[in-house]
């Protein structure tokens, strides 16, 4: 499973790249952030609003400025393609229990929006019938 989130957080740099709109959201972040699911951990070096890398952890070299902590069960629910309460936002994961924010909550807060919807990213396309 490990791989197939590394895939996903790729594909997901993959799509940010085609959506001008983020790109210039995240101009001036250039980070390292901690991704953690079920104990795995997932650095996501960003250049300017670009993913550049993923990573996968454990590592306690790798500095990192903030980090979304959750279990797997609650990141499958935000990412499909209509997440019910509570699941549609990444601080509905603290609220409800099911993860963690932490580190430099302020440069979070000073780029929510960009980072909303980077990890909004990774939902699921709604099947056309």
């Amino acid at each position: 499973m490990t791989s197939d989130l590394r895939d996903r957080f790729e594909d997901m740099g993959r799509k940010l790249a085609e959506k001008p709109h983020l790109l210039r959201l995240g101009a001036l972040f250039s980070e390292t952030v901690l991704i953690e699911i079920d104990g795995n951990e997932y650095y996501l070096a960003f250049h300017r609003g670009a993913l550049e890398r993923v990573t996968e952890g454990p590592s306690r070299q790798t500095p990192w400025r903030f980090a979304l902590r959750t279990d797997g069960e609650a990141l499958a629910k935000f990412w499909e393609p209509m997440p019910e309460p509570t699941f549609h936002d990444i601080f509905g994961f603290v609220k409800t229990g099911r993860g963690r924010i932490e580190g430099d909550i302020l440069l979070l807060v000073k780029n929510l929006r960009f980072f909303k919807e980077f990890m909004a990213l990774g939902r699921q396309e709604e099947a056309t019938a």
